[in-house]
């Protein structure tokens, strides 16, 4: 047998280095990881429905009451609770969209959420975002929503774009637009946002329609989403984002539903009793979507969060958090329906240690569990109140990892290799290393990062010994000079701007402005 040089496998400075790409594309399905037992999927389903039959959901808008009650809902206009017969959430689960489709600008990065497809982006309503030049801290503002959603285009492990910070510097009467409007000018992938106010519903479709050059060519394939936290938990439908939720539904806008109650604090104590409760806040709203447009598209928005009970602050890095939004999945999975989920969140200041194993565990286990719209898996630090543009690096690289692990190890008589392990043996150096086979498969196979470094240390110190968080700022800084999508012409510029007050210049939308 030759032995095997070590030279061989160090890593030489002057050979040409690869560029990484993604062996592991959006969508892949997953579903290998079930924290529940089928049984106990059933037990929080029939605990669900009790809890709409016997509690109820407190509803303050009356439009709202008046359609449970017109549905046979039982209503207590005293109490402004309205209690959800078992046999209606059942016709509405029956009746909602399974095959929902978030459509992208250019058709190439369509998110289908049918099965357990698994695709992970960015999320969050962040207010500060820490200055990739000086890493001090700051307001977010709506240039910060151009920039991050330029490198997000260039990322290929973050599928879609849901806005991650609030432009702190736009009134908020002009908010709603000028986000949509700052995202779209940036990337071509799927861009969800917030709307603060009903009336803005409409004005963000127009937007739609002038982008994709009629009402009937946005309203086919909508490239815009809502995501609406439509739920103050616990049990208690939020006034506003409710008639916000109405009108996006009326007009055909694609909605998540979402729900977000902290185990101990807003939920009960009990990892199985906030499911619960969740579970009965989402399907309150799916029965509610479902009596105002039959089919409509949504996505179930339970995401359950998690109390330090020490402190009372809201946690999302940990094992809690990871199991109970795994559960979600399985649960939403139990109804053929797609799960807007969480994970990706870490309560670390700054992108280190903390951040990426808190990162890495959550993304990883919702993920496996097979939910198809995994949201904060890019960017977020200090438990959803900051963003770093080098984040969105690094989460890049973790992602290609975690959509490595959902694709699995393919068996079949080919990868089995047993001619190759045979002619190996037998007749060959006794290793694989210059083998055919490893040759064809070693950009196929396996998922090489673009950021963290594998080479020696005697490279890595010549290489000026950064850390990963500054390689991730140069190229977080290279993204942002060389990434100028150019996804709105100037003359769908024009219309916009002769319609609204969009406060983005469109001088700093031009290739190589500073």
């Amino acid at each position: 047998m030759q032995p095997i040089s070590t030279e061989s496998r160090r890593p030489r400075r002057e050979r040409a280095v690869r560029k990484a790409v993604s062996v592991s594309p959006a969508g892949l399905e997953g579903g290998q990881y079930r924290p529940l037992r089928e049984a106990d999927v059933l037990r929080i389903h029939l605990a669900a429905l009790q809890v709409l039959e016997r509690t109820g959901v407190e509803v303050m808008e009356s439009e709202c009451r008046t359609i449970f009650a017109a549905a046979g809902a039982r209503v207590d206009a005293g109490l402004n609770r309205v209690y959800l017969p078992a046999a209606m959430v059942e016709h509405a689960l029956k009746i909602a969209n399974h095959d929902v489709v978030l459509h992208s600008r250019d058709g190439r990065s369509d998110l289908h959420l049918r099965d357990k497809r698994v695709h992970l982006g960015t999320g969050g309503a962040a207010v500060h975002v820490l200055d990739l030049e000086s890493g001090a801290l700051r307001e977010s503002h709506l240039r910060d929503l151009f920039d991050i959603g330029r490198m997000v285009e260039q990322l290929e492990n973050i599928h879609f774009y849901l806005r991650p910070v609030v432009a702190r510097d736009v009134p908020n009467d002009d908010l709603d637009l000028n986000t949509f409007y700052a995202c779209a000018a940036a990337t071509t992938k799927h861009i969800m946002g917030g709307c603060y106010y009903p009336q803005k519903v409409a004005e963000v479709f127009r937007l739609g329609a002038l982008l994709a050059g009629s009402a009937e060519q946005f309203a086919a394939r909508p490239f815009f989403s809502f995501n609406l936290g439509y739920m103050v938990s616990p049990l208690r439908f939020a006034v506003e984002t409710v008639e916000t939720l109405t009108a996006a539904v009326r007009i055909g806008m694609p909605v998540a539903l979402v729900s977000a109650p902290q185990a101990g604090a807003t939920g009960p104590a009990t990892l199985a009793g906030t499911l619960v409760q969740v579970l009965a806040e989402e399907l309150a709203g799916i029965t509610y979507v479902q009596l105002l447009r039959p089919g409509h598209p949504l996505l179930m928005g339970g995401m359950p969060l998690v109390t330090d009970l020490r402190t009372g602050s809201m946690i999302g890095g940990c094992a809690e958090l990871a199991l109970m939004n795994a559960a979600a999945a399985q649960l939403a999975h139990h109804y053929s329906l797609p799960i807007y989920n969480s994970c990706g969140i870490t309560e670390s200041k700054l992108p280190d240690v903390q951040a990426g194993f808190e990162k890495g565990l959550t993304s990883a286990v919702t993920a496996l569990a097979g939910a198809q719209y995994n949201h904060h898996a890019a960017g977020m630090l200090e438990s959803l109140l900051t963003v770093a543009y080098e984040n969105y690096v690094i989460d890049d690289d973790i992602n290609a990892q975690v959509m490595r692990l959902v694709r699995g190890i393919e068996v079949t008589e080919e990868t089995l290799a047993l001619d190759t392990i045979h002619e190996v043996c037998t007749d060959g150096p006794g290793h694989y290393l210059g083998h055919p086979d490893t040759i064809a498969r070693m950009n196929s196979e396996f998922q090489y990062p673009h950021t963290a470094h594998r080479g020696s240390r005697r490279d890595w110190e010549e290489a000026g010994a950064l850390d990963m968080r500054e390689r991730a700022r140069i190229t977080a800084r290279s993204l942002l000079q060389t990434s100028w999508p150019q996804t709105i012409t100037a003359e769908q510029d024009a219309q916009v701007r002769a319609e609204f007050n969009i406060l983005l210049p469109r001088a700093v939308m031009a290739p190589g402005s500073a």
